[in-house]
């Protein structure tokens, strides 16, 4: 009966204890130590973000009874693309990795789309993440990270190489024009959310002692065989004899179309082959026909590295995007929780998260593309309980 009083004042005295190191301040607040995430499944609809979260806990005692919260958002240039909320989680001492996967609805995609042109084909991706302790006074703890994405899709575009143009027809002779020049640009001052349009132009030079009629000027633009816009112009324009005359060939992306294109890229390993075919319709010597431009048809492969890792993490092509180090499945309810004790914790860098350590990374893709990354962690504590809804992902 003594020892059971003896265990009594002892349980008393170390909830005191701790209640009271709440109180002064003395216990610390978990924190975010690092971010990881990678593409998991696509399907028509969705994209799986997989993410490994590392939170430290830097009491001596973990943190148990639903006492710490976690809100997270994952956007591209302020545009959210996921969003996700977890209560009740418990934490061991040191540091405890949680891994978990968010939806993205595919039909943030053009949304998004429009920001990276508007910005001048840049991405900023970044991550938010929330930790708050109500056991621990209600204080919580911010963590962000950035990671910005460049791509270059119309520059190999512009070149000053005359390219002769066949029209393979019985009545004509080869080449029946000359293209000296072409050109393109996106047109962003008619950027809106359901388009984007594209200037290019082509100077031609009609070698003949007659003139030419172009009735039409046509386009397809594809991107990994989804066409995402196609079209004609109307303008005719005259080419006479001996001289050149620059065509305006104001071509567009439809948005919506873009949702779709973003499958065929996860499933290629973010990989895009992006094509836009050209052809005319001329009217000369008494004959009308039409010519594939096959000369300037433009071909442009683009490839991106979202968060940095898709090495490590490869999606499509019947490739896993499980991690490479073997490490377990995550649970049916698609959250894991990892512990690993450090009686002292310090923060975990990573190099191939959203974001990896405090350097600056620059990539050469094909075959134009800078990624550099730059993190900032910026724990702040507030004194008032964070609240959080558990509406889950953005629609």
């Amino acid at each position: 009966m003594g020892w059971l009083k003896i265990v009594g004042v002892l349980v008393v005295a170390v909830a005191a204890v701790a209640g009271g190191s709440v109180a002064l301040g003395v216990l610390g607040t978990p924190s975010v130590a690092s971010v990881d995430n990678h593409f998991a499944d696509v399907s028509n609809q969705t994209t799986a973000v997989a993410t490994n979260l590392t939170v430290t806990n830097p009491n001596p005692v973990g943190v148990q009874l639903g006492g710490v919260g976690l809100n997270y958002t994952i956007s591209m240039n302020g545009v959210e693309m996921a969003q996700g909320d977890r209560q009740g989680i418990g934490l061991g001492t040191g540091n405890s990795t949680l891994a978990f996967s968010t939806e993205m609805q595919n039909d943030r995609i053009p949304p998004w789309w429009v920001t990276h042109i508007d910005n001048g084909e840049t991405t900023t991706v970044g991550i938010d993440a929330t930790v708050t302790s109500s056991t621990l006074g209600g204080r919580s703890v911010s963590f962000s990270q950035e990671r910005t994405i460049e791509t270059d899709l119309l520059s190999q575009f512009n070149s000053t190489e005359t390219r002769p143009v066949e029209a393979d027809q019985p009545l004509v002779s080869d080449p029946v024009i000359y293209i000296n020049e072409t050109r393109g640009a996106w047109d962003q001052e008619n950027l809106t959310q359901s388009e984007t349009p594209l200037n290019l132009a082509f100077d031609v030079y009609n070698p003949k002692p007659y003139p030419y009629t172009i009735t039409k000027v046509g386009y397809t633009i594809r991107m990994n065989d989804v066409t995402v816009g196609e079209g004609e112009t109307d303008r005719g324009y005259v080419l006479s004899p001996g001289q050149e005359t620059t065509l305006e060939a104001n071509t567009a992306i439809q948005n919506g179309n873009l949702d779709r294109w973003w499958v065929t890229h996860l499933q290629r390993n973010q990989r895009t082959d992006l094509y836009i075919d050209f052809y005319l319709v001329l009217e000369g010597g008494g004959e009308q026909f039409r010519v594939d431009l096959d000369a300037i048809d433009y071909q442009q492969e683009i490839q991106t590295d979202i968060f940095g890792n898709k090495a490590q993490y490869p999606t499509g092509n019947g490739t896993s995007a499980e991690p490479d180090n073997g490490s377990a499945d995550e649970s049916p309810d698609g959250d894991e929780e990892t512990e690993t004790p450090t009686p002292t914790p310090t923060e975990t860098e990573t190099d191939d998260g959203l974001l990896g350590g405090d350097e600056s990374e620059t990539e050469t893709a094909t075959p134009t593309e800078t990624e550099t990354e730059s993190e900032t962690a910026t724990p702040t504590e507030t004194a008032t309980e964070t609240e959080t809804d558990d509406g889950g992902l953005l629609g």
